[in-house]
């Protein structure tokens, strides 16, 4: 029998092993660092809460991938109330700026143009007429690229902090790619399009970031995930947590082998046929027996963006008139609100109890999540648990969220490399591609893996994907390199 080393049980991991299994005799072998599998779409449980590493919509107009998540979970029904369903949940996101709220993304709504304000109306129509007709020609950068979609005054009110705030540094030092893969083709134009279909209940246009609903497991997105692990360990698949890579043995033109070692120390030599990889690209160049000096320092130079989550419950929130559809405790409607206050560090905060109440042990209560983006390492990330839990609690209370006074629990979960950035040293990862290549029994997928931004759906695709090539003798990882690089989103087809 054949086997496949995969490394990683995150999305991509898991659906090729499932992908392998299901239509081959070829046996998968995931190795996993962690002691869960998901990767960053795994669900952590705390004190009876579950808590998503940021919460993971699923939505695609990937059909294989749609049917992937059906087939290992049942769609709910209004007849049942198992733990092991696909929920239905409608999205509502909004972007919290001047402690007023703001569809997300911005809709030509009466309440938008009621909390801009008349002159900042203004100014934001002269702005978009201007690079309407005088575009910046040479997109350089990320600054340039929303500039052209939006205006000048709309980049500078609702992208340019937000965006900075994510990624650490200046739209201006962010090259374009980052806004082709994640904003696409949304513009000012397809936003009013929207608008107006919505507006007459013609058949609605649907962007990247403009789906209304969405599929969400009962139980937290890791609960798909697991339950993929599940069937991959009883048809015959392993699977090895707490158990960290060390390094590949390799020949000039193939993979060879797989070091691992596990919580205990003890190390593990793996042969097999094929290899996948969903770990972060630099760490995979380092442990590849690689003797090409330039490959190592391009690998190297790729940058990450890190993550800390923290996991809040509180007894309430306060109050607001900002909207009238609260529901019990004053929880407001979000699945999750993207906070544009400059003052305010948070990045993001999720609503739990929005997404499936059966996330909480007691749904009396508020369960959020406050997300945060910072270096590992830093000044941010090396900060004590307590410490920020209570600037979270604090900037809620800043923006009227919460009361310091009702908290009763807190978890702070650290997320490194969560974010591929397209900074650094990304312009030479042509080379790193090319090399890769060179081994024809190796497959890189996954967000990680293939240092993409990918949604979810496309990791999972990319996984579907680098299975198809192993079951049917392909060797040219072409169609693993082009997936989510496509021009128009997976979403629009």
């Amino acid at each position: 029998m054949k086997t496949a080393v995969i490394i990683g049980a995150g999305p991509a991991g898991l659906a090729a092993a499932y992908e392998l299994i299901k239509k081959s005799d070829i046996k998968p072998i995931i190795i996993e660092r962690d002691s869960q599998v998901g990767g960053i779409s795994r669900t952590i449980n705390h004190n009876g809460y579950a808590l998503d590493i940021g919460p993971h919509r699923f939505f695609s107009k990937i059909k294989r991938v749609n049917d992937l998540w059906q087939e290992i979970l049942p769609l709910a029904s209004s007849d049942t109330n198992h733990k092991k369903e696909f929920l239905k949940v409608k999205r509502k996101t909004r972007i919290l700026f001047l402690k007023k709220f703001f569809d997300y993304p911005i809709s030509l709504s009466a309440g938008t143009l009621k909390n801009l304000g008349p002159k900042r109306i203004v100014k934001i129509l002269f702005s978009y007429l201007k690079v309407k007709l005088w575009p910046i020609k040479n997109e350089k950068n990320l600054e340039n690229f929303f500039i052209n979609r939006f205006g000048k005054e709309l980049y500078l009110t609702f992208f340019k902090d937000y965006t900075e705030k994510v990624w650490g540094l200046p739209c201006s030092l962010i090259p374009r790619d980052w806004g082709a893969q994640r904003v696409k083709e949304l513009s000012i134009s397809k936003a009013l399009m929207h608008f107006l279909k919505k507006t007459l209940n013609i058949h609605q246009f649907n962007e990247t970031s403009l789906i209304e609903e969405f599929f969400y497991p009962t139980l937290g997105a890791g609960q798909m995930y697991e339950e993929m692990a599940k069937q991959i360990i009883e048809n015959g698949g392993q699977i090895y947590l707490n158990s960290e890579t060390i390094n590949l043995e390799s020949e000039p033109n193939k993979i060879k082998a797989l070091n691992i070692k596990n919580e205990n120390g003890l190390t593990k030599t793996i042969k097999a046929d094929y290899f996948l990889s969903s770990m972060p690209v630099k760490d995979l160049i380092n442990q590849i027996e690689c003797p090409v000096l330039e490959i190592k320092e391009i690998a190297n130079g790729l940058v990450y963006r890190d993550y800390i989550i923290i996991g809040l419950l509180f007894k309430k929130m306060l109050k607001t008139n900002q909207i009238k559809e609260v529901t019990k405790n004053n929880i407001i409607p979000d699945n999750w609100v993207y906070i544009q206050e400059p003052n305010i560090k948070m990045g993001r905060l999720d609503i739990f109890n929005n997404f499936s109440e059966k996330m909480l042990k007691d749904n009396n209560l508020v369960w959020l999540g406050a997300e945060y983006f910072c270096n590992e390492g830093d000044e941010f990330w090396r900060k004590n648990d307590n410490a920020l839990k209570n600037l979270a609690i604090e900037e809620l209370q800043e923006i009227n969220m919460t009361n310091c006074d009702d908290l009763l629990d807190y978890i702070v979960i650290r997320q490194p490399k969560a974010y591929p950035a397209y900074f650094g040293t990304y312009n030479q990862f042509d080379k790193i591609k090319k090399f890769i290549n060179g081994f024809e029994n190796l497959f890189l997928i996954g967000r990680n893996g293939t240092h993409c931004y990918n949604n979810m759906d496309h990791s999972i695709l990319s996984g579907l994907t680098a299975a198809d090539n192993i079951i049917n003798g392909i060797k040219d990882k072409k169609n693993l390199w082009e997936i989510n690089t496509e021009e128009e989103y997976h979403e629009n087809k």
